[in-house]
């Protein structure tokens, strides 16, 4: 017995945590369901046929997390038969079987290395009504040659690698995800402009350590060139890549950056520490003097530049000298933006084991003041732009408050989050639009621009959004089973979402 009537296609939801790498895995798990017949089940549909949790084991409460939702999602199961759950991501690479032995009524567990599998695994499960577990220890096939259901329409991730090969003591990633692998820059260059050919404006270069690209076929000089050959992609009007690793930095990067007019002034450049003492402890192989060097070279070339990072407070053995030093890179980098992070143990990472892990309220303070120590320097960064012109890419909820305020959202090209007004032109912008506005105030975390529009372009983006399509790339065919043919029907409300 199936959830789904007699003759319907089975409904799916993917729920997803974590880093931006998850969400370009679930955008591929609801590609390859797609693919095998499933429909995309609406927002508001609270029993789906098929329920995909995507995890993330970055943080200490994360399994918590997962098995509480399993929980809630229990009686939903016991109500409606042939009901499925499925458990991908970080979580079930590291957990395993005990994911079913903890949650028994999980029907199927695959890791970050079979994302291919989950239709194949999904239909065993059905046929011998019983869980299946599925993880590899290794890569099966590159994630990008399969089926993609992307979730905008107007931005788009683009995998140039997959895995890591740093050591940082507070990171399980690299143990997750594998060593690197890095595609051949023909196979990348191919995807983006299949994305460019959907209508899409702004890529995103994906991977965990995106300019050592190019170590597996041994090339240093690899991402500098890709770069260079996205500015040569008609049609593409924004690049973007996340996230650099400090000590693989080099100078042609800065340098492609600089000189192809579709590369946006917008670098994301994890700090983590200014303490070279926790930096080591932490096995970052850069220095607080290497980090700002790139910093001084990046605003060299150019000015406009917004640099942006992450960064760790109270790793184990972290002094208050450690955390002042922290706070002077801080201040000396004058960062658009900051992700800030209250260390937390990472079941199987070194730091977890280290002596000198801080009390919780240590943590906190120093967590307050460097909060507090980041605004104000955004804060006096964006005032910088009051009554300067910016290039807006409308987006999808952006904005919390947009729909109370009467705004609409989006991010200029090195980033910024901009809140504007659309004057005359209200219910003519779409999301995937180009807008120019004047900026007319500046908040820490974001801009506005409450006068008319400059200007407004239409875009291809544009139209697929107002049409409600989402860009699908449609990968190498791998002989998936299928579950009858997909509907041709439009996808349920909010299902086209971007995130």
């Amino acid at each position: 017995m199936t959830t789904a009537a007699a003759g319907s296609p089975r409904t799916y939801q993917v729920r997803t945590y974590g880093c931006q790498m998850n969400v370009h895995d679930s955008e591929r798990i609801s590609g390859l369901l797609e693919q095998a017949g499933y429909v995309r089940a609406a927002e508001a549909d609270e029993q789906p046929d098929v329920v995909v949790f995507n995890t993330c084991a970055v943080r200490e409460n994360a399994d918590n997390r997962l098995y509480g939702n399993l929980g809630h999602l229990r009686p939903v199961k016991d109500k409606h038969p042939g009901m499925q759950i499925a458990v991908g991501g970080c979580l079930a690479q590291k957990d395993r079987g005990d994911i079913v032995r903890k949650a028994p009524w999980v029907d199927v567990v695959f890791g970050t290395h079979n994302i291919g599998s989950l239709p194949v695994l999904l239909e065993r499960a059905r046929h011998n009504t019983a869980a299946e577990v599925e993880i590899l220890e290794s890569l099966d096939v590159f994630p990008s040659t399969l089926p993609t259901r992307r979730e905008s329409t107007y931005a788009g991730w683009v995998s140039i690698s997959v895995g890591c090969n740093n050591t940082c003591t507070f990171c399980i990633v690299p143990s997750l995800r594998g060593k690197e692998k890095d595609r051949r820059p023909g196979d990348v260059l191919s995807e983006v402009r299949a994305l460019v050919d959907e209508g899409v404006l702004e890529v995103t270069l994906l991977g965990q350590n995106v300019n050592s690209y190019g170590v597996e076929f041994g090339d240093r000089y690899a991402f500098g060139k890709l770069l260079r050959a996205c500015g040569d992609i008609e049609g593409l009007e924004r690049v973007r890549f996340t996230s650099p690793h400090p000590k693989d930095f080099t100078d042609d990067v800065i340098a492609a950056m600089a000189e192809t007019p579709n590369v946006c002034h917008s670098l994301h450049m994890p700090l983590q520490s200014g303490s070279d003492d926790v930096l080591r402890a932490m096995r970052r192989s850069y220095r607080s003097e290497r980090y700002l060097g790139i910093i001084e070279k990046v605003r060299a070339a150019m000015p406009d530049a917004a640099i942006t990072t992450d960064i760790i407070v109270g790793f184990p053995g972290e002094t208050d000298a450690d955390f002042e030093k922290t706070l002077d890179v801080v201040r000396a980098a004058r960062f658009s933006s900051a992700f800030t992070f209250q260390y937390s143990k990472r079941p199987g990472t070194p730091a977890a084991t280290m002596d000198g892990q801080l009390p919780k309220q240590v943590v906190q303070e120093r967590y307050e003041r460097l909060i507090a120590t980041v605004e104000e320097i955004t804060w006096a960064e964006n005032r910088k732009l009051v009554g300067e012109t910016v290039e807006v890419l409308v987006a999808v909820g952006e904005g919390r408050k947009d729909e109370r305020t009467g705004r609409l959202s989006g991010r200029a090209r090195d980033g910024r989050l901009v809140h504007f007004d659309a004057g005359s032109l209200a219910g003519q912008i779409r999301p995937g639009d180009i807008v120019h506005t004047t900026v007319t105030y500046a908040a820490p975390h974001h801009l506005n621009a409450d006068g008319e529009p400059l200007s407004h372009r239409r875009t291809r983006a544009g139209d697929a959004a107002e049409a409600g399509r989402a860009p699908r790339t449609p990968g190498v065919l791998l002989g998936l089973p299928t579950i009858g043919a997909p509907a041709a029907v439009p996808a349920p409300t909010g299902g086209c979402a971007a995130r």
